[in-house]
């Protein structure tokens, strides 16, 4: 299989990321691995094919982490034809970018769907990763799993949901890694005018009533073609503590992870998501659960395998590579 990982930029990629461990993986198993950055592309002059100036990800024996990347990096660039990919992997965060490099931000599904159209299989799919960077994707799933929430950039209508809901989350609707994600108990919050205003500063807020427990963090699990992703009997997740008094429990503001064992009450949230995230072709996820709630769904570059690997020595990315192997056959 010719995989390419398409990320944000090469020359940033930290080694000890989700992405390097899904490419070692694929190295490992023998797969001609690429990583793309979203400025290494070019649309063909005259044959309209899709080029980039990739840098290949091969194995040397004896490689960690730390040098497979540092060795990604030091190659020098090969024009590789895109086309001619058996799988292109979506790795890139379009928020990152959003900002700093606004250009950048949407070529990621852009190049995807062109990818897609040309028979490249791509994950997660371009077409509903659009949809599933923000926030507003959790609203397609059944009301059981999801908590009451408001989309709105009205600081009036934030003021009236807290009233009537109580203790709640205001975010914003596009955001990552904690950032401005606040904890408001009442509409009596003397800071809630400047809460809303930071988090608007950012676009549309979206308010969620607090779960029950969200005070102890939260669980990631991972989920692969609808299913809790499993090597050799144990699930990919685990649980994620806040620290201090902060109750954002995100790794980067902090937190720490610890051991999960998925139970009856995460199945049935997981039995309940699976149909629509096959259907949307979402192949790789990870969703965040509070209580019996679902709070998140990370479908663009979910990462976290570090802790799982942590936790329970088990690297698990292979079983993602075998995956996308066999779907990468099944439309070849």
């Amino acid at each position: 299989m010719r995989v390419a990982f398409f990320v944000n930029d090469v020359a940033t990629e930290v080694d000890e990321y989700t992405t390097t461990r899904l490419a070692m993986a694929a190295a490992r198993a023998g797969h001609e691995t690429w990583y793309v950055g979203v400025g290494d592309v070019e649309l063909g002059d005259g044959d309209g094919r899709l080029y980039a100036q990739a840098h290949a990800a091969e194995l040397e024996t004896g490689a960690t982490l730390e040098t497979f990347m540092k060795r990604v990096k030091e190659r020098k660039p090969q024009r590789i034809v895109m086309d001619d990919l058996d799988a292109l992997f979506l790795r890139n965060e379009s928020l990152m970018d959003l900002q700093d490099r606004p250009w950048a931000s949407s070529l990621g599904v852009i190049f995807g769907q062109i990818l897609k159209a040309r028979g490249v299989t791509v994950v997660n799919d371009p077409m509903s990763l659009v949809r599933a960077t923000s926030k507003l994707y959790l609203e397609e799933f059944p009301e059981k799993i999801r908590p009451r929430s408001l989309v709105t950039r009205d600081p009036e209508a934030i003021r009236r949901f807290i009233a009537t809901s109580g203790h709640s989350v205001v975010k914003p609707l596009y955001g990552a890694k904690g950032r401005n994600v606040f904890m408001v108990k009442d509409e009596q919050e003397p800071n809630l005018a400047q809460i809303t205003e930071a988090v608007l500063e950012d676009g549309y807020a979206i308010v969620q009533e607090f779960v029950d427990g969200g005070e102890n963090g939260d669980a990631r699990i991972f989920l692969l073609d609808g299913k809790v992703l499993e090597c050799q009997g144990e699930q990919a997740a685990f649980r994620r503590v806040p620290t201090g008094t902060d109750l954002r429990a995100n790794i980067s503001t902090g937190g720490r992870s610890a051991p999960l064992e998925i139970g009856d009450l995460e199945m049935g949230i997981v039995d309940a998501m699976s149909a629509k995230l096959v259907a949307d072709g979402m192949f790789f996820v990870g969703i965040d659960v509070v209580g019996d709630k679902v709070v998140e769904i990370n479908a663009e570059s979910p990462g976290g395998m570090q802790s799982v690997e942590r936790l329970y020595d088990l690297d698990v990315c292979p079983a993602v590579i075998d995956a996308l192997e066999r779907r990468a056959g099944s439309t070849s």
